[in-house]
Parts: structure tokens; C-alpha cells; sequence
């Protein structure tokens, strides 16, 4: 009787990759935000084959802190996309060229710029331009042609925005299960193409009145699919959309909701509006 391989056991996989870590090795399963306070909390950052969920009430930023993120990661070289439903690529790099620029978008939509600006801005697409990223439309006849396009980007982070505008996996489904069946659809997404996926979700069930306004995992609604089979469930809140007169202007909690690998709790961060930038309060940017 001829000899059964043995297969490599995979504890002894895993004990292989902590001791590379322990030896200063990246670990290649985690992307990192870029902002450090976050990454310290998530244990290093976003890992890939996760199924990550933004959320927050309109208007607070949730979408250019997802585009923030996308272009931290590709400015260290590593590939990332972006399916937007909202926005078309012209008008995401728009966007990005504000973030990386420091520029009033509202400026560049007019093209009144001084000098010192301008200068700013070339610098800025300068450095955009070999960056690895790449922009996708969401708009398409079925959910799973949207699945393909990220198995096609093969990107180590990819950003959907946002959930409530993917089309519905089947007809004459309301919009609680249209949510519920593509955040299923969407973990297994992200584990098939071996991305972190970070989608960008509205809460239907949030409730701006009451006494304390932050993300709660029941504000996601669809039917508990988020709460239970998202890996992180991330939350933006800005005191100053609440409390007009006592609000710090500027000033973001980023709320680590649910983290299936480690830490809850919330990291300080603050938001430039008329830049639509987000920054690390205990490690800005330079």
C-alpha cells in the first residue's frame, strides 16, 4: 500500500508566520490604514479576506475617509480599488487630488486658486499618478458582475461605496434583505479574491435625537447581517453635526464597533471639511 503524503500541519503554519513577525517580517495578510492610532487598535490593520463595514450619519465623512484610506495604502505600493456608485472616476480624482493637496474641492470646481495653492495641487497629482489605484464603477445589471470586478481588481484593500447602491441580488426583495443577502454575499467575496474588502454603509435604523448619536451595530439594520457577519464594524461620528454650540469643530471618533480578531474601542481623529481630510490626532500628518 503505497505511503500517504502527510500535509503540513497548520498550526505549525501559523506559529512559522509569528516567528517571522517576531523577526521583524511584514505580515503580508495585514493592510495597514496608514493611520497609526487605528492600525494600533485593529492589531496592525485591515486583513485581507475580511469583510470590513463603514458607517456613520450622512454627511459625517464616511466616504473620504474610505478614499483616505485607499490612497494611504496605495502610497505605500500597495494596490488598491475603489467601486464608487456615487461618484465617477473625473470626480474621484477630484476628490483625491483635495485630500492630497490640502485644497478646497469647491476651489478647484471654480478654478480659483492662488499660486501657492496651484503649486500644492501639481505636487500633489505628481505623486498620485504612479500610485496603485484604481477606480471601478459599481453601476452594473447584477450583484454578481459586481463581484467579478473585485475578483478582477485583485487588489489587497478594495473600498465599496456603498452598500444600499449595489444592485439586488434577486428581485422583489425589500430593502432590509437586499443589505442582509450582499453583506453575506460580500464575506464570501472578500474571502474568495483574498482582499479586505471596506464597504461604506448608510444606517437605516440610526436615530440623530437621541441621548448618545454614536454608530451602534443595530443602526446598520439589514436584518442583523452586518452585526453578525462582518469581521469589523467600523463607526464615524462628529461631535459637532450634534452639539452646534459645544461641539469641537473638526474633531471625529472613529468607533471600532465590532472587531472579530481583537480590540474594540475608538480612535481620535480629525476632519478638514473643506479638504475632505481626515487626520490622526496622536499622529498627524507631517
Amino acid at each position: 500500500m503505497p505511503d500517504i503524503p502527510r500535509r503540513a500541519s497548520p498550526i505549525a503554519d501559523v506559529i512559522g508566520r509569528v516567528d517571522d513577525r517576531l523577526g521583524g517580517a511584514v505580515n503580508p495578510e495585514t493592510v495597514a490604514t496608514g493611520f497609526p492610532s487605528v492600525d494600533r487598535l485593529l492589531g496592525g490593520g485591515l486583513r485581507r479576506r475580511d469583510l470590513i463595514v463603514l458607517g456613520g450619519d450622512v454627511g459625517v465623512g464616511k466616504s473620504s475617509f474610505a478614499l483616505a484610506v485607499a490612497l494611504r495604502v496605495a502610497e505605500r505600493g500597495e494596490p488598491a480599488a475603489v467601486l464608487s456608485g456615487e461618484m465617477d472616476e473625473e470626480r474621484l480624482w477630484e476628490r483625491a487630488l483635495a485630500i492630497e493637496g490640502r485644497a478646497r474641492i469647491a476651489d478647484l470646481r471654480r478654478g480659483q486658486l492662488s499660486d501657492e495653492a496651484r503649486a500644492a495641487l501639481g505636487a500633489a497629482a505628481i505623486r498620485l499618478r504612479d500610485r496603485p489605484l484604481v477606480f471601478v464603477p459599481t453601476a452594473a445589471e447584477s450583484f454578481e458582475e459586481v463581484a467579478s470586478r473585485i475578483h478582477a481588481a485583485r487588489t489587497p484593500l478594495t473600498v465599496v461605496d456603498f452598500l444600499q447602491l449595489l444592485p439586488p441580488r434577486r428581485a422583489a426583495m425589500d430593502q432590509a434583505e437586499e443589505a442582509a443577502a450582499a453583506v453575506r454575499r460580500l464575506k464570501e467575496v472578500a474571502l474568495e479574491a483574498n482582499t479586505a474588502l471596506l464597504v461604506v454603509a448608510q444606517l437605516p435604523q440610526h436615530d440623530p435625537k437621541r441621548r448618545d448619536p454614536r454608530p451602534e451595530l443595530d443602526d446598520f439594520g439589514a436584518r442583523g447581517a452586518v452585526k453578525y457577519h462582518a469581521d469589523v464594524v467600523l463607526g464615524l461620528y462628529r461631535e459637532e453635526m450634534y452639539q452646534v454650540t459645544r461641539g469641537v469643530e473638526g474633531a471625529t471618533e472613529l468607533i471600532v464597533a465590532k472587531n472579530r480578531h481583537g480590540a474594540t474601542g475608538f480612535v481620535d481623529l480629525y476632519y478638514y471639511r473643506e479638504w475632505m481630510r481626515f487626520e490622526d490626532m496622536v499622529d498627524p500628518d507631517r
